[in-house]
């Protein structure tokens, strides 16, 4: 009698995530008006109604909670000729332990001949194991302004989870009138070594960066500097650029980052020295 043949062991075959959402703006008048939605689950744009004085609000959320290895998502977005425009999400996006595969999240966004674009997600937390890359991309006009801010956690800080493997590349690119006016990337392969490293991040449990794109950028260096706080600094790295970076625990770090927008927004892009309302709902 003869073993009857084992049956070969079921591939598990895990459902990925790609998302897609694009937005166009145009004036229509004072008013900037949508012109064009395009968006494919898990992302979706909702259009909170703005507070008196603000622009058009943007949120972008992903529905499905959270982003695990093999997910995607990608953003496009215009703000045309002499449209205000505010992209943020409703709450800090998560990245999940990854079997593997990596997670890729690329942002392109343009902004026409006197617009002004602002870009403010809440945080992203990595988790112990999450892999990402991630890409910032950004055009635009010689004479438009950008606001953008951004915020890393490294593991989840109420668990005392660290950010010890996985990884991280993250890429930004900033071109104004078609020339390459500021370039960045971090490449985290060994996340443990470098977090620690005290010529690294030196143990700090986030990372977050506010960058200021304007013709007139360098004039408020001494404010950006000011509201820089302890655990931060400012510079500006190009004509036209400033910067700003915080290193520490998450909690302060995202207060220092949520009192510098609001200042920022009043003094360069002439708006009110709010928040986005997702930001403290």
């Amino acid at each position: 009698m003869t073993d009857s043949p084992q049956p070969a062991p079921l591939a598990v075959r895990h459902e990925r995530a790609h998302g897609l959402a694009e937005l166009r703006y145009e004036a229509d008048g004072p008013r900037s008006a949508l012109r064009h939605l395009h968006q494919c689950a898990p992302l979706r744009v909702l259009f909170p109604r703005p507070e008196p004085g603000e622009p058009p609000l943007a949120a972008l959320v992903n529905t499905a909670g959270g982003l695990a290895g093999g997910d995607s998502l990608r953003v496009e977005a215009l703000a045309g000729a002499g449209t205000t425009v505010t992209l943020c999400t409703p709450a800090a996006e998560k990245l999940y332990r990854s079997l593997g595969p990596e997670t890729r999240v690329s942002t392109a966004l343009r902004a026409e001949a006197g617009a002004v674009l602002e870009w403010l997600p809440q945080e992203t937390i990595l988790f112990d194991g999450a892999r990402l890359r991630r890409r910032l991309e950004v055009d635009l006009a010689p004479d438009a302004r950008f606001l953008a801010a951004e915020m890393l956690a490294f593991g989840r800080a109420a668990r005392g989870e660290a950010f010890r493997q996985g990884m991280l590349h993250d890429s930004w690119r900033l071109r104004v009138g078609g020339r390459l006016r500021w370039a960045d990337a971090l490449r985290l392969d060994d996340p443990g070594e470098a977090l620690a490293d005290r010529f690294g991040f030196g143990g700090a449990a986030s990372f977050a960066t506010l960058l200021l794109a304007a013709p007139d950028a360098a004039a408020h260096l001494p404010l950006l500097r000011e509201i820089a706080g302890p655990l931060g600094a400012a510079t500006v790295p190009r004509e036209g650029v400033a910067l700003a970076r915080w290193l520490g625990p998450a909690a302060p770090v995202r207060a220092a980052l949520a009192a510098a927008i609001p200042a920022l927004r009043a003094a360069v892009l002439g708006l009110p020295p709010l928040l986005p309302r997702l930001w403290t709902t």
